[in-house]
């Protein structure tokens, strides 16, 4: 059995995930990161992309958007603005919301800076959604 460390997953909905990991990948604002049993104390903010989390049990992934990641003391936490696991997200939607942000993208002439910025980030998040919601 691989080492663990103590896996907390909390967003504004509550806990999504509270027991023992053995290798958590997720994506911060610096790149991808892979958290192990022992690392050193650690916090950086959280991107957008894929997490994947290694439990005894097997292995789960979920789009994660924005927030924290914090490791103390063989305890990590995941804050997450955004956390959908992989079975959870619905597929429909998520290209609703590609095709949408595309066409909004499509019109960048008669769209202000702001609304072009919001077109974009709704695209990336989406784009994630899908992403994970195939694996």
């Amino acid at each position: 059995m691989a080492k663990s460390f103590r896996l907390k997953i909390v967003t504004l909905d509550g806990l999504s995930y509270d027991g023992e990991a053995e290798k958590l990948s997720v994506r911060t604002v610096d790149g991808e990161v892979c958290i192990l049993a022992d690392h050193i104390s650690y916090v950086t903010a959280l991107g957008m992309g894929e997490a994947k989390i290694w439990t005894p049990e097997g292995v789960r992934s979920a789009a994660c958007i924005g927030g924290l990641l914090s490791v103390s003391d063989n305890e990590v936490r995941l804050v997450p603005t955004t956390f959908e696991w992989a079975e959870d997200i619905d597929r429909e939607r998520a290209e609703r919301a590609r095709a949408s942000a595309e066409e909004t993208l499509k019109d960048r002439a008669h769209r202000s800076d702001e609304e072009l910025r919001i077109a974009e980030a709704k695209l990336r998040r989406a784009l994630v959604r899908s992403s994970v919601s195939r694996l």
